[in-house]
């Protein structure tokens, strides 16, 4: 009895090796029956001089499981053996396997460590109160469970007929229209893979391209600096009007470097508010704004030598374009924007070609950012008679904006036989982002002109705005009425391009136009849509516009970058 057990009354249980050789302990049992075994008895073999594969794992499960019980009277565990077993008779555990039953202490003494200090009474227990319940031990009166399940045999439904009774008929005989139904379904199968790869093939081939040499006439990457962009010697001239450019336009274009200038490779157009500079009072009442270096009489087609027009140069006009009075009686005030419109016209212009412009547009409400090209002269006549390329256009609105927002780009063509009859509703088009919108990152816009074909399409020509064949003359194409009314006066139509061809107003060279407009009349931004503040037909609709200020203005952001129409590169090449 080790100390432990002495000290708590308690004898610790005989070690029991459960890697024991069931036939040694069968054997034995034989001669202790009726004894207590002892240690010696059910002990681990000796392994000396056994050979490594004779050596019994002692965590192996032994070969035959044997439930063992406490003696009372000693306190030591010992072998239970079942009737069958006295008999000779392997016993077969319930379940497949008989737990230890627990001893008076759960836990025990650890083998051959009888005399060596064990823990308390008090620990013991503490340990016992967590311990699993003991098992039952197989007895006399309890059954062995085998391990195979019992098969019982499934009861035979009388309502199920003799399976050699049963008639099946598709198995003797073939249905002939079966393979009739197997031919026409595989047949339509091919033939809509061969009708979809005909068609791919075909559209395919039908994608007009230009097939001429390309020459480049213009590549700017804006690394230099602002001077230099637009000095005498760059490719980018400012135009400096506040007259509205014929849509009403709410911003005033100026040369200063607040509004147009170039930095870390990129060109920024950003708007800036007029009121920044002259003070809140004077842009509603009581002050005139002139703007010297207004470029009105190079940039109107009106006063260039050898003009179609006929109308001569016009003072009011002028005047107009380059200075405002604000009067708070009249309701006129000064252009409550400013911002700028860059052109190529005095370095770069094509006739049939390619061009590219990777820009990104601003955001901010009722802000018009436009990529889009001008002839250089006006062969047909004023606007639209000469025709006029719109690569790209967008609204600075949010998304929630119903009339297409920033989430829309939009290319078309302006052209037609008089000043106020504009057929573009018959060649426009756009393409819009599902999950995202053209003000997050930078895109290219690109516009493909031939004499038979022009296409305008964002990063794509899968995404092509607008796709026109010229295949037949645009006087045809408008489907103009024969008179049509100006006033109280009828004007019967004449073709101003009988002498061209299909391609006509668009067969001469244009120039590029990149700017950042704000609000207008002229009906890009519909009445009623968005909160818009004005209506395009009233007197006071820049008034209106300035007076909403405390709505439009945050939508622009506090930076000035968000606002800022953004372009990385500009690239024309004309066909050689």
């Amino acid at each position: 009895m080790s100390a432990s057990a002495d000290k708590d009354g308690v004898k610790p249980p005989t070690p029991i090796y459960l890697g024991v050789n069931f036939k040694r302990f069968k054997d034995e049992s034989q001669y202790h029956h009726h004894s207590t075994p002892s240690v010696s008895n059910i002990s681990r073999p000796s392994t000396t001089g056994t050979a490594a594969s004779s050596i019994v794992n002692p965590f192996s499960p032994p070969a035959s499981v044997v439930g063992f019980s406490v003696d009372p009277a000693s306190n030591a565990s010992m072998p239970v053996i079942s009737t069958g077993q006295q008999d000779g008779l392997e016993v077969v555990p319930r379940h497949g396997l008989t737990a230890l039953p627990r001893s008076t202490s759960y836990y025990g003494s650890r083998p051959n460590t009888g005399d060596s200090p064990g823990h308390t009474t008090s620990a013991i227990r503490l340990r016992e109160a967590f311990a699993a319940p003991p098992a039952r031990p197989l007895t006399t009166v309890s059954t062995s469970v085998s391990q195979t399940p019992s098969k019982t045999p499934r009861m035979r439904s009388t309502m199920l007929e003799d399976p050699s009774t049963l008639i099946k008929p598709w198995v003797t005989t073939k249905d002939p229209y079966a393979r009739i139904a197997y031919i026409l379904t595989y047949s339509m199968a091919f033939l809509g893979i061969a009708a979809s790869a005909i068609r791919c093939y075909f559209s395919y081939k039908s994608v007009p391209l230009i097939t001429g040499n390309l020459c480049m006439v213009l590549d700017e990457d804006f690394n230099s600096d602002t001077d230099t962009t637009f000095g005498p010697n760059g490719n980018w001239f400012r135009e400096v009007q506040l007259g509205g450019y014929g849509n009403g336009e709410f911003e005033m274009t100026t040369s200063s470097s607040n509004n147009s200038y170039t930095s870390n490779g990129y060109l920024h157009i950003t708007p800036t508010l007029t009121s920044d500079m002259i003070g809140s009072d004077a842009l509603f009442n009581g002050y005139t704004y002139n703007l010297t270096d207004c470029t009105y009489n190079s940039t109107n087609p009106e006063a260039d030598p050898g003009s179609l027009n006929t109308s001569g140069f016009d003072a009011a006009a002028y005047y107009q374009s380059c200075g405002a009075v604000s009067n708070s009686t009249t309701g006129t005030i000064i252009n409550p924007v400013q911002s700028a419109r860059i052109t190529t016209r005095n370095s770069a212009s094509i006739r049939y070609g390619r061009v590219e412009v990777r820009a990104k547009v601003p955001r901010g409400d009722w802000l018009w950012p436009a990529i889009w090209m001008l002839p250089v002269n006006n062969t047909y006549g004023p606007w639209p008679l000469s025709g006029e390329i719109d690569i790209m256009e967008s609204r600075g609105n949010a998304r929630s904006y119903p009339d297409q927002g920033i989430d829309y780009v939009r290319g078309s063509l302006n052209w037609g036989p008089l000043s106020f009859l504009n057929a573009v509703s018959k060649t426009f088009g756009w393409w819009t982002q599902r999950r995202t919108d053209y003000g997050e990152g930078f895109h290219t816009y690109a516009l493909e002109w031939t004499d038979s074909f022009l296409r305008i399409y964002v990063d794509s020509r899968l995404h092509y705005m607008l796709q026109l064949s010229f295949n037949e003359p645009f006087f045809l194409r408008g489907d103009f009425p024969s008179v049509v009314q100006n006033g109280s006066e009828p004007i019967v139509l004449q073709n101003p391009w009988v002498n061209g061809t299909n391609a006509t107003p668009f067969d001469q060279p244009f120039y590029l136009i990149i700017n950042l407009a704000v609000g207008g009349t002229n009906g890009w931004f519909p009445d009623n849509a968005g909160n818009k503040p004005w209506l395009d037909n009233s007197p006071t609709a820049m008034l209106d516009f300035a007076q909403a200020q405390d709505s439009w203005y945050p939508t622009w952001g506090s930076d000035g970058e968000s606002s800022s129409f953004v372009v990385d590169s500009v690239k024309m090449w004309q066909m050689c």
